[in-house]
């Protein structure tokens, strides 16, 4: 997929988004002339109406009249891009997961219930089959049988291998048959699919930490990396779930879901800001090839276009950032 499609898809996953954050910071700034504190306020009233949350909010202002005052900014035509940048500072741009000594590289995927969990583990496979890579699923969701149906559709989907054994079985002894055949068959990646629990539950979140220890017997290091799969929708909630999940599972990044489906895409940036965790994939809408790797530059400058603007993807100000 080339960089243009990619961007309209990311654009127009963020339709809702736009229609209540950007198009409400271009018409706030159309109705003055000149950057005063009153239009700064609105601005920032615009930025908590996105999710982007009050720590992120504070800080992206509080840059904003620095830089005004500091660099002599009057215009307010001016103020959407350097508002571009200020948003670009505050999202950290997904790093890789440094070398990995031995094939495979395994990926755990942890989540609460209904956040699209076993749909993403899909849809990341369908990705790493694209780059060329061997993947195998392990089906470690054994509590609820309808997981290993809806995950052996999205595995032939993908054109991948999957590893499932009876609904009740020890996801741990899955992980372990999973990442063992993986060595032995030289497969590159490994997605590990985890029933959907409930943040709350300290046993089930011993779980998680019960899973790691096997796999890491199996491949020294392993899970490589452990994403954390939230609903968008959720906004602000989805935080609290995430904050639970780092303590309890060590993620390293997370895969917002369903951003086409909110108004209220700012999450990303009170994620990346209140968390410190990367952002690794959105999912931007529901074909097998709709979860996008995230890129913080092509993130913003979707976040802030406008219909005419839909093909200048080259030269945005936060290319700069």
């Amino acid at each position: 997929m080339g960089l243009l499609d990619r961007f309209r898809k990311v654009r127009d996953g963020l339709s809702r988004t736009r229609s209540t954050f950007s198009d409400r910071i271009t018409k706030v700034i159309s109705r003055k002339t000149r950057i005063d504190d009153e239009l700064i306020d609105e601005i920032e009233e615009t930025l908590l109406s996105g999710d982007i949350g009050f720590d992120a909010t504070g800080k992206i202002v509080a840059d904003i009249r620095a830089r005004v005052k500091a660099e002599g900014y009057e215009d307010s035509a001016m103020l959407k891009d350097l508002l571009k940048e200020e948003v670009a500072k505050y999202l950290i741009d997904p790093d890789g997961t440094g070398p990995v000594p031995e094939k495979p590289r395994v990926i755990m995927v942890v989540g609460v219930n209904g956040a699209g969990k076993t749909t993403t583990v899909g849809k990341l496979s369908y990705n790493f089959r694209s780059e060329g890579k061997r993947v195998l699923i392990a089906a470690a969701d054994t509590f609820r049988a309808a997981a290993n149906e809806q995950l052996k559709i999205w595995a032939d989907r993908a054109g991948v291998e999957i590893i499932q054994q009876e609904p009740g079985t020890d996801p741990g002894a899955v992980a372990y048959d999973a990442v063992s055949a993986a060595k032995a068959r030289g497969i590159d990646v490994v997605l590990i699919d985890t029933a959907g629990r409930l943040h709350t539950r300290t046993n089930l979140m011993e779980e998680l930490k019960k899973i790691a220890r096997v796999i890491g017997k199996v491949v020294p290091g392993a899970p490589h990396e452990v994403y954390l799969v939230l609903d968008a929708v959720t906004g602000q909630n989805g935080l609290v779930q995430a904050r639970m999940f780092l303590e309890a599972a060590g993620v390293t990044g997370i895969v917002l879901t369903k951003l086409d489906g909110t108004a209220k895409g700012g999450i990303v940036i009170a994620i990346s800001q209140e968390l410190k965790l990367p952002v690794k994939y959105i999912g931007v809408g529901e074909g097998i090839d709709d979860l996008q790797p995230f890129d913080r530059n092509m993130f913003v400058d979707a976040l802030f276009s406008e219909a005419e603007e839909e093909n200048d993807v080259q030269g945005s100000p936060a290319k700069g950032a």
